[in-house]
């Protein structure tokens, strides 16, 4: 075959080429891993000789390959194997366990991952009574959705060491009874003296796992992952993954702080491994916990529980330490950071560390960039920090918000997408799967109209927050690979980049605002080759 044949062309389509003009196109033209021509289907069809495998796209919507900006693909993986409280009913939970309980061996640990009791009938906090009832004989230790507290029961909490003497160490809360008795809710670490003693997933347990996640992230079309913070063993699972021939989709891979960071200060970054399949070149801090445990750092109390500040997980000393050595050290840095305090002490530190060691191309990151403050919004953007932000953490969120930071000011300084973006930033869009459903256009939705998947609040809640449809389809693309270093080989489809990218079943552009969250992907193709593929439901 000629130098100016391809592998594969695909006409018909509506292409959302997501180039700086959003222009449309009608075909691809495909050569292995990349793109050798965007354009009309006439210009297309000149590139076909009879090697050539020809598709008719037949008016269907393409997208450039999604890019998953913030998720933990291994929770996620894992996660599709374990008990699923994701906008379940406590008694639907309750109903898993069960079931687990009568499949495990005495004394098995049992997880589970998702619950909030914001989303049940009574919203307060479960106990370790619920499921010493169901499990009297197995530790058990649930997640709950923001991974940010858990629900474990006593057999757990002996495992732990933790009773009415325990002292929560610095950045965590047990959570007691009057008598001083823990109920069963850890929040932040205060779970590490449980979840330390849970096997890990390892092995061909593991990589099973991972065939799930990868799967299920292909069935949306995505094309590429940002893992926010992995560990040692994590980031070996994914090699061992690739090595043995898996690995469909792109890593973007973020070392988890502390021991694994350090390996990876002495190793050095790890970049377009596996034919530009992993890049490992990053460093990820968790700074503050999450609203719905109240463990958000924030400036003034809890509404609804007055003396409650939050958590912060560093001083800022430490944080200073931490991002500096980072820096020294030549990775890319992203840090968590919700509460209003705890996104001043990510900014703050961040300036301080490139006065000192300058870097304009840092490319920073502030995971949720939750509760701002007009300072904290113009630093972001003198320093060019990045903003990774989850649209449907705001729809998910609209109740429990309400509460935490009662209605006013600051309530009206959380999720501000149009402030962000009219100051000049960009945002790189995300779901922080398993926290939330990995599925993009419950994402574009919420980012469009303001309302979770019920349609509520039926106003939007601040609606003049809300995006254009080519905003959060750049946010879930271009702009998330800006974010990764990497808009000039992935992000659009432009002759030149990898061939990555979505059909879906309509037209995102158009279609009307409620299909928006119905929208399902029909293909998915990474580096030329279809990793997914669906007939129209």
């Amino acid at each position: 075959m000629g130098n100016k044949y391809a592998t594969s062309v695909w006409l018909n389509g509506k292409i959302l080429t997501v180039d700086d003009e959003f222009s449309i196109a009608e075909a691809l033209v495909v050569k292995n891993d990349y793109l050798i021509y965007v354009g009309d289907n006439e210009t297309a069809r000149k590139f076909i000789s009879p090697e050539t495998e020809v598709f008719d796209l037949e008016g269907k919507t393409v997208l450039p390959g999604l890019m998953e900006s913030h998720t933990h693909f291994s929770w996620l993986s894992n996660s599709l194997t374990e008990i699923d409280g994701l906008f379940k009913s406590k008694e639907n939970i309750l109903d898993q366990l069960r079931e687990k309980v009568a499949k495990a061996e005495k004394g098995e640990w049992i997880q589970g991952r998702g619950w909030n009791q914001d989303n049940w009938d009574e919203k307060v906090f479960p106990t370790k009574f619920d499921l010493d009832e169901v499990a009297p004989d197995n530790p058990v230790v649930m997640i709950r959705a923001d991974y940010h507290s858990y629900w474990v029961n006593s057999a757990a909490l002996k495992i732990g060491g933790i009773d009415k003497d325990t002292k929560a160490v610095d950045g965590g809360e047990i959570i007691r009874f009057d008598d001083g008795e823990p109920t069963g809710v850890l929040i932040d670490k205060a779970g590490e003296a449980v979840t330390k003693h849970v096997p890990p997933y390892q092995g061909e347990k593991f990589q099973e796992a991972l065939r799930l996640g990868q799967k299920h992230l292909a069935s949306y079309g995505f094309s590429g992952v940002m893992d926010a913070g992995a560990s040692s063993d994590e980031i070996a699972a994914f090699k061992q993954f690739a090595d043995n021939g898996e690995l469909d989709i792109r890593l973007y891979v973020y070392a988890k702080e502390g021991d694994t960071a350090r390996e990876y200060y002495k190793k050095g970054a790890e970049i377009g491994l596996y034919g530009n399949k992993m890049t490992i070149r990053g460093v990820k801090f968790f700074t503050d916990g999450a609203i719905g445990s109240r463990g958000a750092a924030m400036v003034e109390d809890y509404a609804d529980d007055p003396g409650n500040k939050g958590l912060f997980m560093y001083t800022d000393e430490q944080f200073y330490n931490e991002v500096r050595e980072a820096r020294l050290n030549g990775f890319q840095i992203s840090a968590h950071a919700i509460g209003d305090a705890a996104v001043e002490q990510v900014v703050n530190t961040f300036k301080k560390v490139l006065d000192e060691l300058p870097d304009e191309n840092n490319r920073w990151r502030i995971e949720h960039f939750q509760t701002i403050t007009k300072q904290t919004l113009s630093d972001t953007v003198k320093y060019k920090f990045i903003p990774s932000m989850q649209f449907t953490h705001c729809t998910s969120d609209v109740g429990p918000a309400r509460k935490r930071y009662g209605e006013g000011e600051r309530l009206e300084r959380s999720y501000r997408w149009r402030d962000v973006l009219d100051a000049g930033l960009h945002i790189a869009e995300g779901s922080d799967a398993p926290v939330e459903y990995v599925n993009p256009y419950h994402g574009f939705y919420a980012g469009v109209a303001r309302k979770n998947r019920a349609g509520e609040p039926a106003d939007g809640g601040y609606p003049g927050q809300c995006l254009t449809r080519e905003e959060v389809i750049r946010a879930a693309t271009i702009w998330s690979a800006e974010a990764q270093f990497e808009e000039h080989i992935r992000g659009s489809l432009e002759i030149g980049k990898f061939a990555d990218f979505a059909v879906i079943d309509k037209d995102l552009l158009t279609c009307n605002v409620e299909d928006i969250k119905d929208i399902q992907a029909l293909r998915t193709v990474v580096g030329g080759k279809t990793i997914f593929e669906r007939e129209a439901e």
